[in-house]
């Protein structure tokens, strides 16, 4: 990765985002927090040093999503250090690839973890991965930052949720398509794996058993699963045009996605006689399908890199000029961002890197972010925000055409849907 000019780019852009937190985030002095009373459980903390962990999937079909939130986390780190760091201690890393394979995730997490001692771990992208490496965190007593969309029904002390999960994502953009597409008929279409599968079971639970009382002729008329990784989906593709479904309601990650919009285009499924809405697809993605094989179709997500606000401004310059003007930023690279900025603001509240004192300064923690205004939610550290639609453009971004009126509740284990 590209690391020159690294202290003179977020020099410039510091006055810019020392503003991100609303509680105090600025420089402290190492001096007023010895090491014996900051760090009392053996992490890897010295005097001028704290030791962090990034884990994501640098090879393998999941690099083409997990990239980004590399060079976020990378970028919010190199600001935090440029502001004088953490209790006045730099941040160094220790970068491990999960490889885009589960056990391979619980194996470095637990190097990270037991052998270098890193004070928190910043990674992860499927929920495969994430549930590879949760017992270990929990068993451990570490603290993972998980950047991803995801499918609820998971709350742990260990884990920070950057992402939205089910209420915020799925729900509201099946009511959106209801309401503003007129969709009836849905074709649940996912990657064989944890959150496809699970985010399905909570779609299909909305749609029979609530979006049935708005209009009995809503169902489901069709539900698909590929391995990760699959790139011919020529009869997935003929069933659709078969069922004619109002909306295809989609959660493929990772390279297959190149194979699925390009197919699907080729065979004449395009935005002009059919209705997508995806659960998965960001900007990262689209540099690899090309905005022209997705031109139309609809994504649900909190984070849109044309966002116009003076947050996102910011961030979107800091990261181009980190890694590069062609670089594009997606949902999960967004939420990523905001992983070291939390953790820095709850280390700074609690006074400590101890994993227990953080976990309980966590609650109410705010952000000014380039998504807009985020909290920590008091008991489930998921994070409140506001929930968006989105229409992909030809350039491979993405133009925003809706957000809800207010900040969505977090609510990982809603009534109804387990």
């Amino acid at each position: 990765m590209k690391t020159t000019g690294i202290k003179e780019t977020v020099k410039k852009q510091l006055l810019g985002f020392c503003g991100l937190a609303t509680i105090a985030l600025t420089s402290l002095s190492a001096s007023d927090y010895p090491t014996a009373e900051v760090n009392t459980t053996g992490l890897a903390v010295t005097d001028t040093t704290v030791t962090v962990g990034q884990l994501h999937s640098i090879t393998g079909t999941m690099a083409i999503s997990e990239t980004g939130s590399v060079e976020a986390e990378r970028l919010a780190i190199a600001q935090i250090n440029a502001m004088g760091g953490v209790l006045g201690r730099q941040i160094e890393i220790i970068q491990e690839d999960g490889a885009s394979d589960w056990p391979t995730f619980a194996e470095k997490s637990k190097k990270l973890i037991i052998k270098d001692k890193v004070a928190c771990v910043f990674g992860c992208w499927t929920s495969a991965s994430r549930k590879a490496v949760l017992p270990i965190f929990e068993k451990e007593n570490n603290m993972l930052y998980y950047p991803t969309f995801y499918e609820g029904l998971e709350a742990s002390k260990n884990v920070v949720y950057t992402g939205q999960e089910a209420t915020q994502q799925i729900i509201f953009g099946l009511d959106w398509a209801y309401d503003t597409l007129g969709s009836r008929t849905f074709y649940l279409i996912g990657s064989d794996y944890i959150w496809p599968r699970t985010s399905m079971k909570i779609a299909r639970k909305h749609i029979e058993n609530f979006l049935t009382k708005k209009d009995p002729k809503c169902k489901v008329v069709g539900e698909e699963y590929y391995a990760l990784g699959h790139t011919n989906f020529r009869s997935l593709i003929n069933k659709v045009k078969l069922k004619k479904p109002d909306l295809m309601f989609t959660a493929i990650v990772g390279g297959s996605n190149v194979a699925w919009y390009k197919q699907l285009k080729a065979a004449g499924v395009t935005a002009d006689k059919y209705d997508m809405l995806t659960l998965s697809t960001t900007e990262d993605e689209l540099l690899g399908i090309g905005g022209e094989n997705a031109e139309g179709f609809y994504t649900s997500m909190k984070y849109f890199q044309s966002l116009d606000i003076p947050e996102n401004h910011e961030f979107v310059a800091a990261f181009k000029e980190m890694w590069g003007e062609d670089s594009v930023i997606g949902d999960v690279t967004q939420a990523g961002y905001l992983g070291p900025w939390i953790w820095k603001a709850a280390v700074e509240k609690a006074g400590s890197f101890d994993i227990d004192k953080i976990h309980a300064a966590h609650p109410g923690i705010e952000l000014n972010a380039p998504e807009g205004y985020v909290r920590v939610h008091d008991t489930n550290q998921h994070l409140w925000s506001k929930s968006k639609i989105g229409k992909f453009l030809k350039n491979g971004q993405i133009e925003l055409m809706a957000v809800s009126e207010e900040l969505i509740e977090p609510d990982p284990f809603p009534k109804g849907y387990q």
